[in-house]
């Protein structure tokens, strides 16, 4: 029997955004990690043209795409680092016109489509008003691209949107962008900026920031979404436990409710996307279990087929598989 797929990090862009990313790059006090994917990744090439072609597709020809693989439903996020380079009123702008965009194609294809709000957190007054507005469309989360100017999300003037978003019931996906320009000078050599090292480098703090700012205990009923298996974090949870416990007893971090690990276990889930390793999937398991992992095939960054062909033969029960593919992600994202 076929096997239900849901894959819950898949990207769109804007034609709107891409303007704007363009107006953007030509300024010269550009973020510089943002410069680099300028230069190279978000460039329209003959290399570059079929991705962003696809990130702006949300009709037939995506669905073409998601049956090629056998998937059944994509839960849509606007396309790192969606609004949060520009302007608060720009962005908000943008988010809004994108959030109508996502809810038209939710419309017109309902049993594949789901979606995820964008916000633009540089206005945080704003931000909250849209995150209302996405719940009435039926949006069933809310997508955060990392940093947003250098700041991140355990910053006060931030609170508002995380209470929101657990009031509301919608889970953030903390998504990978490049390093903050605080953190990216040792990056932009050799391309460690980027997907394979800097990405999981960044959003794997900003994760950290957040537990150890100790929101979960104010807000336990919040959920945040990490794709790229944890972007390391599991592999790091026993460590950051007996690093912090050793801060704790010499007075350099204050002590919490909980271990830095008990708050991500009980607050994140993980995905799949871009991740296709037997050896860090069992890992995943063992560290969280299979119900704090999910399916994403990052569409269309990465191979849809490559990660279905994956998830078939990694050898793991049927169960946790089902749980992995869909069984998971209905009940994450309320679908």
């Amino acid at each position: 029997m076929k096997n239900k797929i849901i894959a819950v990090e898949e990207a769109f862009i804007t034609s709107d955004i891409v303007t704007e990313w363009d107006n953007y790059l030509s300024r010269d006090n550009v973020e510089p990690g943002f410069r680099m994917m300028g230069k190279t990744y978000l460039k329209a090439t003959p290399s570059t043209k079929e991705v962003q072609d696809r990130l702006l597709n949300m009709g037939t020809e995506r669905i073409a795409d998601m049956n090629s693989a056998g998937i059944d439903m994509q839960i849509l996020s606007l396309c790192s680092p969606g609004v949060q380079i520009f302007e608060p009123t720009l962005g908000t702008m943008l988010a809004h016109h994108a959030n109508d965009i996502l809810s038209d194609a939710i419309k017109a294809f309902p049993t594949r489509f789901a979606g995820l709000a964008a916000i633009a957190p540089q206005d945080p007054n704003a931000a909250v008003i849209e995150l209302a507005r996405c719940k009435r469309l039926g949006l069933k989360g809310v997508i955060i691209n990392s940093h947003t100017m250098g700041e991140y999300l355990d910053a006060e003037k931030y609170l508002p949107i995380l209470e929101s978003c657990e009031s509301l019931g919608l889970p953030i996906y903390l998504h990978p962008r490049e390093p903050s320009p605080s953190m990216i000078a040792p990056y932009l050599d050799y391309g460690l900026y980027f997907a394979g090292w800097g990405f999981a480098a960044e959003t794997g703090l900003h994760a950290l920031r957040l537990i150890m700012s100790g929101i979960f205990d104010k807000l336990p009923k919040l959920k945040i979404i990490l794709g790229h298996l944890g972007e390391g974090l599991p592999f790091w949870l026993q460590r950051i436990d007996n690093r912090y416990k050793l801060q704790v007893s010499i007075g350099a971090v204050r002590k919490m409710r909980k271990l830095p690990s008990e708050y991500f276990r009980l607050h994140f889930v993980i995905t799949t996307s871009g991740m296709y390793s037997d050896a860090a999937l069992q890992l995943c398991l063992t560290e969280l279990g299979a119900d704090s992992i999910l399916f994403a095939a990052d569409y269309p960054h990465e191979s849809a087929m490559e990660a279905v062909v994956f998830m078939d033969s990694t050898p793991i029960s049927n169960e946790d598989r089902d749980k992995i593919y869909w069984k998971n992600a209905m009940r994450v994202f309320d679908l």
